[in-house]
């Protein structure tokens, strides 16, 4: 069995394509098709579903894939830990993040990412579903809420500050809260995800605690940008991380920030945003060297908070 094969069939389970896997390893597309049905015959399993448009794994694939991946990344660790200190790391870098913030922040910093580090390939999964790192073998997970007792290795990226905000329009049509109590006065663009809708906590500064508000409107949404969108064409009010906005809706005018003597948060205990890795993959090389540069170019305040 050649190895060469192994990490074939594991970067074609990845990305689901043949040329995608040939162009990583510069070689013909042949040369991979070819080993992989090698490795299937020596297997005794049909390990791929090969169809004109997309390859995906059989359940026998997807079973031998958890295993080989799990080697092949024992092994490189390995390589890592004998290499020149001053090696650059390479090799690739699974990365999960939320919908919206791989979007607006994660993969414009993994582009810069790519820059430095021209030898490390990044697989950039978005979902806003809440995912096993391990059952999907991503190295890097962006997580956003409070970390449980997982056995993930995790590190607190930023805190997370809530913006009240709606358009000028709205607000000259429908007129300014000014407590969160006249929130139920108003058409409230609430976020809706795998849990139901997100409640909205308020407290004073310094208060010990937030208290719910219940809220309600017409529009509701699993993609929080959709929500943001009906905000500024004056629909209503939304309650969102800074990370969410772009500076420009500000500064330009299309929203106003709403009840900024009080604190706001969609949780009785703000959620941050952490980096969570799966504890074997935390001591590899790369997935240090790519946590680092994250964090780094986020900073502490998080660059969208000094803006």
């Amino acid at each position: 069995m050649q190895l060469n094969a192994l990490r074939y069939f594991a970067m074609v389970a990845a990305t689901g394509s043949f040329i995608a896997t040939a162009r990583h390893f510069r070689v013909p597309a042949s040369s991979v098709s070819r080993q992989i049905a090698a490795l299937e015959r020596e297997v005794g399993q049909q390990l791929l579903y090969r169809h004109t448009r997309a390859v995906r794994l059989t359940d026998a694939g997807e079973r031998y894939y958890l295993t080989v991946r799990e080697a092949l990344d024992l092994l490189d660790m390995a390589a890592e830990q004998a290499a020149d200190k001053d090696t650059q790391p390479k090799g690739l870098i699974r990365v999960n993040a939320p919908v919206a913030l791989g979007r607006l922040h994660i993969a414009p910093l993994l582009n810069d990412l790519q820059k430095d580090y021209p030898d490390l390939s990044v697989q950039l999964t978005l979902t806003d579903a809440f995912i096993d790192p391990v059952q999907e073998g991503a190295d890097i997970t962006l997580r956003v809420g409070r970390l449980e007792d997982s056995g993930l290795v995790g590190r607190l990226v930023a805190p997370q500050r809530y913006i009240l905000c709606a358009s000028r329009g709205y607000l000259d049509s429908h007129g300014i809260p000014e407590t969160p109590e006249q929130l139920a006065e108003h058409n409230c663009l609430v976020y809706r995800g795998q849990w139901g809708a997100q409640r909205w906590y308020f407290r004073p500064p310094g208060a010990p605690h937030y208290d719910a508000y219940d809220v309600t409107g017409r529009f509701q949404s699993n993609n929080a940008e959709t929500l943001v969108s009906a905000a500024e064409a004056s629909l209503g009010l939304v309650l969102f991380p800074t990370w969410l906005f772009q500076a420009g809706s500000f500064r330009k005018g299309r929203l106003v920030k709403l009840l900024t003597g009080w604190e706001a948060s969609v949780e009785a205990e703000p959620p941050g945003i952490h980096l969570v890795s799966p504890e074997n993959r935390s001591r590899s090389r790369k997935v240090r060297v790519v946590t680092d540069f994250l964090l780094e170019r986020i900073g502490a305040p998080p660059y969208w908070d000094r803006v």
